[in-house]
């Protein structure tokens, strides 16, 4: 059935901008879930409408084509399912779509209620800090793929207590803060009043256990700092600026859940070749004779060389196209063309014979 989402936040189809907020507001206020008469499923359909119409270009689309402009397309056609939005609202908020938006502002730390509780009711399991790095790599290398290894200082599991904390041979306790529940409650203050929340135990960081001795190499933390060897495979067909995302393989988290690795691909320039998507460019000399009489003529590509046919009275500028020795269709099947410059030389040395014979030709 089709949505509507001025009529999910009671507004009309002329309200301005910061109409749609204050209805948001209000309406997200009334249906906090952790409120006595709360609407968990009403409060997700409020953020959704409110992720479409505060934002002027999707509102214009959802004006047009309805939410069917937005199909498939995860939380509220932003690209966000739930999980991703109850993240966003434990970091304090998020910015999608040019809506940028601030949950802490309206309801505090109310983390839990947006599904992330643990199972003892803390605040989930937290996850690694994502790293950003830059691999550089041959010009034939991003056009066939190549894998490589590569060498990264990071936040790793400590190799002593295998991230649990606790000196080798010694117990694990349930915590006497929390006493296993791993949050404590807490009155949260906001600008709308006073909720009550949960929150993570500050002790035992809401896993309800704490070591009786903790390791001596990590000092209790779970982690350390070391150096990793990453295999990366390089797909064939990636071009200079695109990105590889390695999922956990960023920082090591205390929790077990780890960050990602970004890594940003610069591919080296080449004297022979430039790249045009998937299509290799190139330039090839001949002279004068070969333009007017024609030839055969080898031809360098990232295969090794061909050859290739000049017809009688080829001017320079022209183009000839190399079918399927291009660089490889990245994510899908085939390859891009080689296409080559012809440039005619002109000679700038010439024996009085060679004038003479131009002079006839003149």
């Amino acid at each position: 059935m089709p949505k509507d989402y001025y009529k999910t936040l009671d507004v009309d189809k002329n309200s301005s901008q910061e109409e749609i907020k204050k209805a948001f507001r209000k309406k997200a206020h009334q249906f906090h879930p952790d409120k006595k008469n709360g609407d968990e499923a009403k409060f997700k359909e409020i953020n959704e409408a409110y992720q479409i119409l505060g934002n002027e270009e999707k509102r214009k689309q959802f004006d047009q084509f309805g939410d069917a402009a937005f199909s498939g397309q995860g939380f509220g056609g932003t690209g966000m399912n739930w999980e991703d939005f109850a993240h966003a609202a434990q970091q304090g908020g998020f910015s999608s779509g040019g809506v940028e938006f601030d949950l802490g502002d309206l309801f505090g730390g109310l983390g839990d209620i947006f599904g992330m509780g643990s199972a003892r009711g803390g605040q989930g399991r937290r996850r690694g800090s994502d790293i950003q790095t830059e691999l550089q790599i041959e010009f034939k290398e991003a056009v066939f793929g190549v894998e490589k290894e590569l060498n990264l200082h990071k936040t790793v599991t400590c190799d002593k207590c295998k991230g649990n904390k606790a000196e080798p041979g010694t117990p694990i306790e349930t915590c006497k803060t929390c006493k296993g529940q791993g949050s404590i409650n807490q009155v949260q203050r906001t600008i709308l009043g006073n909720f009550p929340t949960r929150s993570a135990c500050p002790d035992c960081q809401g896993e309800g256990e704490t070591a009786k001795q903790k390791c001596s190499n990590c000092r209790g933390t779970g982690l350390q700092k070391d150096l990793a060897k990453i295999a990366v495979k390089i797909p064939a067909g990636i071009d200079d600026g695109q990105t590889i995302r390695l999922p956990q393989q960023g920082e090591a988290s205390s929790q077990g859940v780890n960050g990602d690795l970004y890594i940003r691909i610069r591919v080296k320039l080449n004297n022979n070749f430039e790249r045009e998507g998937s299509n290799i460019l190139s330039n090839t000399e001949i002279s004068f004779s070969q333009a007017a009489l024609g030839d055969k003529i080898p031809v360098e590509t990232v295969d090794g060389n061909v050859t290739l046919k000049i017809p009688a009275g080829t001017q320079s500028g022209t183009v000839f196209k190399l079918r399927n020795k291009g660089a490889h269709i990245l994510q899908g099947s085939g390859r891009g063309d080689q296409l080559v410059h012809i440039i005619v030389k002109t000679p700038q040395k010439l024996s009085r014979k060679e004038k003479q014979l131009f002079e006839e030709l003149k």
